[in-house]
């Protein structure tokens, strides 16, 4: 009886160890690079000012089911502000579709024409996601 107690306990063992969940995770994508002081432009008079930064790793799925974060430097990489901010009196925003970034600058009152920013470090941060 103890025998076939064994036996079956052992069989269970190894029925269960054979089974594994498999999970493909798909990690998170940063890409860092610069908003050129000549990139910046307008169409307003000053008053706002964007820039477009090229991600050919916005694909039609990530623009549909995964999220995109952006962030940017001020000191060289030392530290990073998320955006949307306001840093010195400007409002940053972005939006993103398939393929690029845009970012946009303009006075946190949102009628006073600005002086374009020099170059920027940007941090884009693509986020997987499964729909």
């Amino acid at each position: 009886m103890k025998t076939r107690l064994l036996l079956f306990l052992i069989s269970i063992l190894f029925l269960a160890t054979s089974c594994t969940k498999q999970n493909d995770v798909t990690p998170n994508q940063t890409i860092l690079t610069t908003a050129l002081a000549s990139s910046w432009t307008t169409t307003d008079g000053g008053k706002t000012f964007s820039t477009f930064i090229n991600t050919p790793e916005i694909d039609s799925y990530q623009n549909k089911y995964g999220g995109v974060l952006v962030y940017a430097t001020y000191d060289g990489g030392a530290s990073y502000e998320q955006v949307p901010e306001v840093y010195n009196g400007v409002a940053y925003s972005f939006t993103y579709s398939k393929g690029q970034v845009e970012i946009d600058i303009q006075s946190a009152n949102g009628v006073t024409a600005i002086t374009p920013p020099g170059s920027i470090g940007i941090k884009i941060v693509l986020i997987a996601s499964a729909p």
